[in-house]
């Protein structure tokens, strides 16, 4: 029996593979999921309106639905989008399997083989994942605290006249954490126009701003109708659900109804009336509040402990929203090495060389603060920096 090419792209994931490791030592502190806290998850009120649902709608909720996603729950989205500074209606807005449909739905529309994608130098694995079985290829492009360097940028794609594709994640982007600029925003609109690029905006985490003013979406500073942004209620009601949804031009949507009718014809009918019924009913603001509160106070915790026990040789970023803390080490450590010492020690994290295009950085680490209590956020957090002074 032979396989499609594609199927040499396709490897383990890194996080994957952490997570069999800590599977098996049991009682780890585990830094390396991107998880929201179950605790957190508004599990009665999902009950709620599931038995409301079912009861009162049943035949509709367990039958197909339409390719785009229930009228009501799309409406519902573009009131989300009014957030981010964008006019949407119901045409606009199509309803997918988590984001993670979304890209993988992008890529399809707009990549053939060979081509090549442009991201953000790390970038989320995720997508990386998404993108290898259409056998495309990345260029990373390296940022700052303000976002992708358009120096670069703009240098990458006068060399790339392959690329078809600009993938970003501007606010605490995963898995740095940071925030980019409203300059950048619109320097990266100003390139793409010129190179005739479409933007996926992910905006996964963008609900998630624990601090500081909310920074307007790349889509809200569209005017030619290249930007297609990305939502989910993943990390802000739940993963399980798996709901997401695509904001675009008219045009463009009508082209993910296409793709997503010849991928999975919908997505689940009761899960949308789940998270539809929900909004009905609750007040989303509130329980943003609470989850953004304790992230928050988890946040403030790891970087107070960073701060104090952590060498002076790492430098880590401060996310303002978001899940995830960035460390960037000397050259000489390699995190993949420091991994092993600390699932010994009943530590995990994800080494940063995962989250490259190329693969090429394997001395820095990403953190996760969402799903450990405070006092394993301490204990964790030290025994790492006693492994990197033993290493620096």
């Amino acid at each position: 029996m032979k396989f499609a090419n594609r199927m040499e792209e396709l490897k383990p994931s890194d996080i994957r593979e952490v997570m069999k490791m800590i599977a098996a030592n049991p009682g780890t502190i585990s830094f390396a999921g991107g998880l929201p806290d179950p605790n957190l998850f508004p599990s009665e009120e999902i009950r709620v309106a599931t038995d409301k649902v079912l009861k009162e709608n049943s035949s509709i909720a367990l039958q197909y639905g339409l390719t785009l996603g229930r009228p009501s729950l799309r409406e519902k989205i573009t009131k989300l989008m009014a957030r981010e500074g964008v006019k949407a209606t119901i045409d606009n807005i199509a309803v997918t399997t988590g984001s993670q449909q979304a890209i993988t739905l992008s890529t399809m529309m707009f990549l053939d083989s060979d081509d090549v994608i442009i991201t953000e130098n790390p970038s989320y694995l995720g997508a990386l994942a998404a993108f290898k079985p259409f056998e495309t290829s990345f260029v990373g492009v390296n940022g700052d605290d303000e976002g992708m360097l358009m120096d670069e940028l703009e240098e990458v794609l006068k060399n790339t006249p392959k690329a078809k594709m600009i993938y970003v994640i501007p606010n605490f982007q995963n898995p740095t954490g940071r925030t980019w600029s409203l300059e950048r925003r619109k320097k990266l609109i100003e390139i793409a126009s010129k190179y005739d690029l479409p933007i996926i905006e992910d905006n996964a985490y963008g609900e998630v701003r624990f601090e500081g003013e909310r920074v307007p979406s790349i889509k809200s500073l569209d005017t030619d109708g290249r930007v297609i942004h990305l939502g989910s209620f993943s990390k802000i009601l739940s993963p399980g659900l798996r709901v997401g949804w695509v904001c675009a031009d008219k045009d463009i949507i009508l082209k993910y109804e296409l793709l997503k009718n010849a991928s999975d014809l919908q997505s689940a009918e009761l899960a949308q009336m789940q998270i539809d019924e929900y909004l009905n009913e609750n007040d989303l603001e509130e329980h943003l509040n609470k989850i953004k509160k304790v992230y928050k106070e988890r946040r403030d915790l790891m970087i107070k402990v960073i701060k104090e026990e952590f060498p002076k040789e790492a430098k880590y970023y401060y996310p303002e929203g978001g899940m995830f803390v960035w460390v960037e080490l000397p050259s000489h450590i390699n995190t993949r090495d420091l991994l092993k010492k600390a699932i010994e020690r009943k530590v995990a994290f994800v080494p940063g060389g995962s989250f490259y295009p190329k693969g090429d950085c394997e001395s820095s680490l990403r953190l996760n603060y969402s799903t450990m209590e405070n006092d394993k956020i301490v204990k964790g957090i030290k025994i790492l920096a006693e492994l990197l002074k033993e290493s620096i």
